[in-house]
C-alpha cells in the first residue's frame, strides 16, 4: 500500500476538469492539485517558458511527497512531456495520448476536429499521434486561447461565451467533423456552450476521463495503490485564490480549502 498523494497541475483551473475525474475514478487516493494562476495563460507562451514552469511545479509536487503526477494541462503535455519525463524519477501521465485514443474509439468518419491554446495546435501534437494511428483521417485544427480567459473568468454559458465559440468554432462546423477533441483541459467548462453551437452530430472528446483512467492503471501496475478510507484532496493556487475557489467548489461541488502557494522559488 502507498499512502502517498497524486499530484495534479495545470496552468490555472483548467485541470480541474481533470481533478474531477481523478476523484471520481480512484476515490481512495489522496490528490494534491496546482493551479499557476498566476502565470496563466500557458498556452502564448513559448516551449522553454512552460518548460520551466513546469519544472518549479514539478519540484513543488515532489516537496509534497507525491507519488506520481498528472499533467493536466494540454500545452504543457504537447510541448514538455518528454522533458519532464527525462528530468524526473516519477510517473507522469500526459493528455495527449489519452484523448487521441478516445477519439479514435469514436469517430466514424475519420473527420476530426482539435480546438486548443496556440501553442498546443502549434505543437501538432494531436495531429501527429492521430495520423500515425491512422493515415487516413483529415484533422482539421483551431487555436481558440480566448477559452482560457473565459473559463478562467467563470464565463462558460453566458451571451459572450457563446459569441467567442461561434466566432472560433464557424469554420470547424463547415468542415463536416464528426468528433471533436477538446485539447485544453479549460474547455470542458464550456462542453455545454461547445455542444450545442456544433450540434448532435459532432461528439465531443474530453480527454479527462481516459486520463483518470491511464492514473488508475498506472497505480496498479506499479503496486502504487493507496488508501482503503475516502480521499482527502488539497488544492494550492499562485494568485487570486478567491476565483479559483469558486470555479473548484462549481466544478467539483464541494468547497475545498485553497491554499496560495509560489511554484517560482522552486
Amino acid at each position: 500500500m502507498d499512502t502517498r498523494p497524486i499530484g495534479i497541475f495545470d496552468s490555472g483551473v483548467g485541470g480541474l476538469t481533470v481533478a474531477k475525474q481523478v476523484i471520481k475514478a480512484i476515490p481512495n487516493e489522496d490528490t494534491i492539485y496546482f493551479g499557476d494562476t498566476a502565470r496563466v495563460p500557458y498556452g502564448t507562451k513559448s516551449k522553454e517558458t512552460v518548460t520551466e514552469f513546469s519544472r518549479q511545479i514539478m519540484r513543488f509536487l515532489i516537496s509534497k511527497n507525491v507519488k506520481a503526477v498528472v499533467i493536466a494541462c494540454n500545452t504543457v503535455s504537447s510541448n514538455s512531456y518528454h522533458e519532464l519525463r527525462a528530468e524526473f524519477d516519477i510517473p507522469i501521465i500526459e493528455v495527449v495520448g489519452p484523448g487521441v485514443e478516445s477519439c479514435l474509439e469514436i469517430t466514424k468518419t475519420n473527420r476530426v476536429g482539435i480546438i486548443g491554446t496556440s501553442a498546443t495546435i502549434a505543437s501538432g501534437a494531436y495531429e501527429k499521434r492521430l495520423k500515425a494511428a491512422r493515415p487516413g483521417i483529415r484533422v482539421f485544427q483551431k487555436p481558440c486561447p480566448l477559452f482560457v480567459s473565459l473559463a478562467e473568468e467563470g464565463f462558460t454559458e453566458n451571451d459572450i461565451a457563446k459569441l467567442t465559440v461561434k466566432t472560433y468554432l464557424t469554420e470547424l462546423k463547415e468542415k463536416n467533423i464528426d468528433s471533436l477533441i477538446l485539447g485544453c483541459t479549460h474547455y470542458p467548462m464550456l462542453k455545454k456552450t461547445i455542444g450545442e453551437f456544433m450540434g448532435e452530430s459532432v461528439k465531443i472528446v474530453d480527454p479527462a476521463v481516459e486520463t483518470a483512467h491511464k492514473m488508475k492503471d498506472c497505480l496498479r501496475e506499479n503496486n502504487m495503490t493507496g488508501n482503503e478510507t475516502e480521499g482527502k484532496h488539497i488544492f494550492y493556487c499562485s494568485d487570486d485564490c478567491g476565483q479559483f475557489n469558486l470555479i473548484c467548489k462549481a466544478n467539483l461541488g464541494i468547497d475545498y480549502p485553497v491554499h496560495k502557494e509560489s511554484a517560482e522559488k522552486y
